[in-house]
């Protein structure tokens, strides 16, 4: 079938656009946008929508920290014909200016949250390095990714309090991502359930911005420390400029006591030089985003997962009466400060440090899934 899309000369095999190259039930493509304001009393978004061919389903949350409330929306419709449709019930993504601007809205009346916003890029996207991992010598994640920083305008409504969203002081950053990564309903095991397969994912994702560029950290190590990603990249607002690798990435965490949630981090680029940089990266606000979004939490609402031609729920939630221990299963998004030392300089910046500790880890000491700092 064809679609509006097949117009344009972006075919990339001899399929119509709808049709992905692979037919793995686990191909993905998805926007990820996240917003804050001045400080860590504001409110802190996240917004995702993903699209996923093989399974006929398209879906969309957003979930917002302000305060002590913990707020979702989200919804799932089948996918249809047509790639270029943006819409998920009340969710809406719609491209102004491709690389450059962007507006994201929910409309009201589907819970204690609603927005109209646009997204203007303050800096160039870059490409990230691609993730590929194989697990019993099937591919299980193969993913292309970009990002981009940015300043938000327009409205913001949470829990009946309106917000004047302002680009002097509203930042945050985006990224697009695609490719083979597990979605959708839970697989039989098969030969998985009597293999020894360590499910540790102990992960580092962080987006820095600072007054003249953005420093891009992706850590991912098994239990043991290998490194299935290690980059540490400048990209600068100037679009002339050609990103800066900052070498290999070395990590100190300081944990919660009683958590796996960070208290601050530390992380070292050291070149091939010997030049080293640090950034001290301090949390503000934290963003528990697994609860609610379809990030495998909850076993009847899975990113992919077919929930019927269309369906649409909010959730209102305390963020101090959350599990602790379904957090330590949880990939969390903290708005943090940062201070890097370059030399004998420093500069401020913020943005997002994401952060996960799920299962044993041995340099910090964690031999079960259930062991807190």
């Amino acid at each position: 079938m064809l679609s509006p899309m097949d117009d344009y000369p972006i075919h990339q095999v001899a399929e119509v656009i709808r049709h992905v190259q692979t037919s793995d039930r686990n191909f993905y493509d998805r926007y990820y946008f996240n917003c804050h304001g001045p400080d860590e009393n504001s409110p802190w978004l996240i917004v995702g929508l993903g699209v996923y061919p093989n399974l006929g389903v398209t879906d969309c949350f957003a979930v917002i920290r302000y305060h002590d409330e913990h707020i979702v929306v989200r919804a799932s419709r089948a996918l249809g014909a047509d790639r270029s449709d943006l819409r998920v019930g009340p969710f809406t993504i719609e491209i102004l200016e491709g690389l450059r601007r962007l507006r994201v809205a929910l409309d009201p009346g589907h819970g204690d949250l609603a927005f109209d916003l646009t997204f203007t890029a303050t800096g160039p996207a870059a490409l990230e390095p691609r993730h590929f991992q194989r697990q019993m010598e099937r591919v299980f994640f193969d993913t292309q990714r970009f990002v981009q920083t940015g300043a938000w305008s327009g409205t913001l409504t949470v829990d009946g309090r309106d917000f004047e969203v302002e680009p002097e002081a509203w930042r945050g950053n985006r990224d697009r991502s695609w490719g083979v990564r597990p979605v959708g309903e839970p697989e039989p095991p098969g030969r998985k359930a009597a293999a020894d397969i360590s499910g540790t994912f102990f992960w580092t994702y962080s987006v820095m911005d600072f007054d003249k560029y953005a420093i891009v950290v992706i850590v991912q190590e098994t239990e043991t420390g290998e490194r299935v990603m290690d980059d540490a990249r400048r990209v600068w607002h100037d679009p002339g400029r050609e990103p800066e690798w900052l070498g290999h990435v070395a990590h100190e965490i300081t944990f919660i006591p009683g958590t796996r949630e960070t208290a601050e981090a530390i992380l070292r680029f050291t070149r091939p030089t010997g030049a080293v940089t640090t950034v001290t990266c301090r949390p503000a606000l934290a963003n528990y985003l697994a609860f609610g979004t379809g990030y495998g939490l909850e076993a009847d609402w899975r990113h992919g997962m077919w929930q019927g031609d269309l369906k649409v729920e909010g959730l209102h939630l305390k963020v101090s009466e959350l599990d602790p221990t379904m957090k330590l299963f949880c990939v969390t998004d903290h708005f943090a400060h940062f201070v890097l030392t370059d030399g004998d300089t420093e500069h401020l910046g913020d943005g997002l440090f994401e952060f996960a500790a799920i299962g044993p880890h041995q340099q910090y000491g964690f031999t079960e899934y259930t062991d807190p700092a």
